[in-house]
């Protein structure tokens, strides 16, 4: 009876959050396509509409160390419903929004509410869930990190084809209210603890250094790079950061707690794991550009075959779960992350002349063994932390996986631009798919290290998940 219920509550709440984290993330990724048409609309060029996307992001890394206080402090139920309402607010205001300043002020606004939604909302599910269930809940709340990024370039083009661009921020409107109508009956009522003092030095520290490399990240990613400028911010993010990961570990009550740094499966998730990611999701990006730049083909074209990656992970998703209560996580980290390594490299050596089908046929490949990878990756993350310490642990894994998708652009970019002067334009998709692979080849390393068995407290016998 107990898990029939569990399969009850945890599972739509689990479809709930992730439908948030869809449409947080979708948000993060449309800017981009629709940079030229905005900066029509404000008369000003492609590359100053970048400053939305960049402050968005700021805001959710800087705010999301935060989170874990104002849940000890109103409850997750609150702070789960007040980021959908500043969220969808803020989104409605983006669309109308007449200059670029209005926008960007809303975009940091949404980016606030995106930063509750993405750690609360799955904090609610983690702390929900025991150790039995915890192999579905992870599986359900991946799937919107890895479709988001690819799905968001054509649907935003769709929207500005047939519509115009407030509406990539428009449709957020009956999303939210929906979701925030199935929030307010599904969210389960918490009992409130007495929020200790906030850490304002560390959050201080954090919220600069964040901040910094955020900015210097992006910066990475402009074509014309201000050398001098960037060095400062990334500079700056170090200098204050290393400082205040140090007093994070001193003082008694953190901003975020660091003590999960010592588990061995979340310390490797958040590392071995955050060079997985950075490989993975800059992907997405390159491949856009590599189909119309190198190939010569049409946007349309472009987002069409890149939405083959999708699917791969759309139609591998059911086979994630089984797989994951089968087989060690050691064997199964170590395939999926040298089949995504190996798929890279075959990306990287598609050429115009290439079929079309064998090149649907690798992205349906790549899609699959990347869904397996990021899911068992977010899934190991917190195998063997205690509850006690989920709320901090989720946090800084928040945090974490946010700022790989920072960098993934900037690495790509900077790949790109070094393959330039390494090789010529002719080769410079080439050099920067292998240093992507190269990246996710360095996670397989880390899982060949792991114990055998790594994980194994949530492949529960017998459970139904």
């Amino acid at each position: 009876m107990k898990k029939s219920s569990q399969r009850w509550e945890v599972g739509p709440i689990a479809f709930l959050v992730a439908g948030l984290l869809f449409m947080e993330n979708l948000d993060a990724a449309v800017i981009p396509t629709a940079a030229p048409t905005i900066a029509r609309q404000f008369h000003i060029l492609s590359g100053q509409v970048g400053i939305c996307a960049t402050a968005y992001l700021m805001a959710v890394v800087v705010l999301i160390p935060v989170s874990a206080w104002f849940v000890e402090k109103w409850g997750a139920r609150p702070v789960l419903f007040s980021s959908i309402i500043i969220f969808t607010g803020a989104s409605l205001l983006c669309a109308i929004s007449t200059t670029l300043t209005e926008l960007t002020v809303m975009r940091i606004i949404q980016g606030a509410g995106g930063a509750m939604m993405v750690p609360v909302g799955r904090l609610v599910v983690l702390r929900a869930t025991d150790k039995a269930h915890m192999i579905r809940a992870i599986s359900y709340l991946t799937w919107p990190a890895l479709t988001a990024p690819i799905i968001a370039p054509a649907l935003s083009g769709l929207i500005i084809a047939h519509f115009s661009w407030p509406w990539i921020f428009a449709i957020n409107l009956p999303i939210g209210i929906i979701e925030l109508v199935l929030a307010i009956k599904l969210i389960p009522k918490g009992a409130l603890t007495s929020a200790q003092k906030l850490d304002w030095t560390g959050f201080v520290g954090a919220s600069i250094s964040l901040g910094a490399l955020v900015f210097g990240a992006a910066a990475l990613g402009n074509p014309k790079v201000n050398t001098l400028a960037t060095s400062l911010l990334l500079i700056t993010g170090v200098a204050l950061g290393v400082p205040t990961v140090r007093h994070m570990f001193k003082v008694p009550i953190p901003l975020v707690g660091l003590d999960a740094l010592h588990v061995r499966t979340f310390r490797f998730a958040n590392t071995a794991g955050a060079a997985f990611r950075v490989g993975i999701n800059a992907v997405p990006f390159l491949m856009p550009l590599m189909f119309q730049d190198k190939f010569g083909w049409s946007p349309v074209r472009a987002g069409s075959t890149v939405l083959f990656l999708f699917l791969g992970n759309f139609f591998f998703k059911p086979l994630t779960t089984p797989l994951l209560k089968i087989l060690p996580f050691r064997y199964i980290l170590m395939i999926a992350t040298s089949l995504s390594g190996v798929s890279i490299l075959l990306i990287s050596i598609l050429k115009v002349s290439t079929p079309l089908f064998f090149i649907w046929a690798l992205l349906l490949f790549s899609g699959s063994v990347r869904s397996l990878g990021y899911t068992c990756y977010n899934t190991i993350t917190f195998a063997d932390i205690d509850q006690p310490k989920m709320q901090q642990a989720n946090s800084l894994s928040s945090m974490i996986q946010q700022l790989t998708q920072v960098f993934a652009v900037a690495i790509a970019v900077l790949a790109l631009k070094l393959g330039v002067a390494l090789f010529g334009n002719a080769d410079q998709f080439t050099f920067a798919f292998i240093v992507l692979a190269a990246l996710v080849f360095s996670a397989f390393v880390g899982s060949v290290r792991l114990p055998q068995k790594a994980g194994d407290s949530i492949r529960v016998k017998g459970s139904g998940v």
